[in-house]
């Protein structure tokens, strides 16, 4: 079977539907993953997403033709069905999503016990050449399907993270982006002291308010409005699949997933103290200062999950984080969850009698320009280029370019999912950074 599009991206599965990933390639990759890990049995989650009904069916429909049982767990967060996997011992785990991507992509997230995750250099090609190939076996006997609701018990899995007693009354406003975390969060409120201001709780597949990607300013900048208007304590931001989270403070300013990474890593360290925390190289200097300071021991990745969980598991890590949103945490089988992020945020928020802004000052010391996206011809061509116009910097090449200086660094990348270069850099003050962030970008954009 010919495969349209490389939907098989260096983490998961992901294309336009049903140009590039529609009920026959589905069902396709529901067999392929149960042949390849030779699964019994298997949990199937899935979003909001117009076609996520259809291709679910599909993918479940290959997973038992591969003879596996299959547990459906119908809608649900990517970080619910990675709890499923790990607390059920689950032989294979796949969440139909596309995350943060627009409305006509689709996609899966798959992992085996324990929740790891398949990789694009790993297991999910094994599954891709099964198919490509045409070595797809079906069973003997097809596997069994039945229906089972995870939410009550994913819900007091998060909040057995924190002590909900010590979270105060806070009036907290939450954007789902009309994905996932409407459904969980009334679940999760429900049992805090907390005032709820939901916006755009709406399960919705088309995002009519606004794409469901946090990350970016412009998505939002509805949440900042919102915060300011009703005097909220802080805000929340979350994915389409609810797997990320981003916090605003009480003055709807956004923090980099790299501060809540630096607030986690406070929080668990006050408890666990000496313990390993994992961060990826786009993140804030800020973090491994911090996490030195506490005790901590700070180890440096590249970024993704599925590059960042076993580094996890090597290490022993207590906690890991990345400036896109993603958290990982050791006793949730190293799988990442944005809710747990926020639940031990307000935890450590609780303690401390100051505004969520006074917090984080106490230790980000520098300024970031965010995530800067350009189109180039030649990715490769272009990352050569801006090494050899800052020769004179230190050059680290762990995951694309990273060029450091005394008092700021960048860091250039090729994009995993998009045909992007992706530039961050941080400085010591708004005046620098705005000074060497056009240089490097002068360079990227150079003919």
């Amino acid at each position: 079977m010919k495969i349209k599009g490389e939907i098989f991206k260096a983490y998961d599965i992901r294309g336009i539907y049903p140009e590039q990933l529609n009920e026959e390639t589905a069902y396709a990759i529901g067999l392929g993953v149960a042949n390849v890990l030779k699964a019994r049995n298997a949990v199937v989650g899935r979003d909001m997403r117009l076609s996520s009904p259809a291709l679910a069916k599909a993918l479940v429909s290959g997973l038992t033709a591969g003879g596996a049982d299959v547990t459906d767990i119908g809608l649900i967060s990517t970080d619910g069905l990675y709890f499923a996997v790990g607390k059920y011992d689950f032989e294979c785990g796949v969440m139909v999503t596309a995350s943060h991507n627009p409305p006509r992509y689709n996609g899966m997230k798959v992992c085996e016990r324990r929740a790891v995750p398949l990789s694009g250099d790993g297991k999910l090609a094994e599954v891709r050449a099964l198919i490509e190939n045409d070595g797809l076996v079906k069973a003997a006997k097809p596997g069994r399907v039945v229906e089972m609701d995870i939410l009550t018990d994913y819900v007091a899995h998060a909040l057995g993270f924190v002590d909900v007693a010590r979270i105060k009354p806070f009036k907290i406003v939450v954007d789902a982006g009309n994905g996932m975390a409407g459904m969980i969060m009334p679940e999760v409120f429900a049992r805090l002291k907390c005032e709820l201001v939901p916006l755009y709780f709406e399960l919705d597949g088309t995002f009519p308010n606004h794409p469901a990607s946090p990350i970016e300013p412009e998505n939002v900048a509805d949440l900042k409005r919102k915060i300011l208007e009703v005097g909220a304590d802080l805000g929340a931001a979350f994915d389409g699949d609810a797997d990320r989270v981003f916090l605003l403070d009480e003055k709807g300013r956004t923090l980099g997933g790299d501060m809540v990474t630096a607030l986690v890593a406070k929080a668990l360290l006050k408890k666990h103290p000496g313990e390993t925390i994992i961060y990826n190289l786009i993140c804030s200097k800020a973090v491994p200062e911090l996490v030195t300071k506490l005790g901590g021991r700070a180890v440096r990745t590249r970024v993704g999950h599925a590059l960042i969980k076993p580094i996890m598991r090597e290490h022993n890590a207590i906690f890991g984080g990345e400036h896109s949103g993603h958290f990982y945490f050791r006793d949730n089988w190293f799988a990442d969850s944005g809710l747990i992020a926020f639940l031990v945020c307000l935890e450590l928020i609780s303690e401390a009698n100051a505004p969520l802004s006074e917090q984080v000052a106490t230790f980000d010391h520098y300024v970031r320009s965010g995530e800067i996206n350009s189109e180039v011809a030649d990715n490769q061509a272009k990352l050569r280029e801006v090494e050899r116009a800052f020769s004179d910097g230190k050059i680290d090449k762990v995951d694309g370019l990273t060029v450091e200086y005394k008092d700021w660094w960048f860091n250039l990348r090729p994009s995993n999912t998009e045909p992007l270069l992706r530039l961050n850099v941080e400085a010591r003050d708004e005046e620098l950074l705005r000074k060497v962030t056009s240089g490097v970008l002068d360079v990227i954009m150079a003919k």
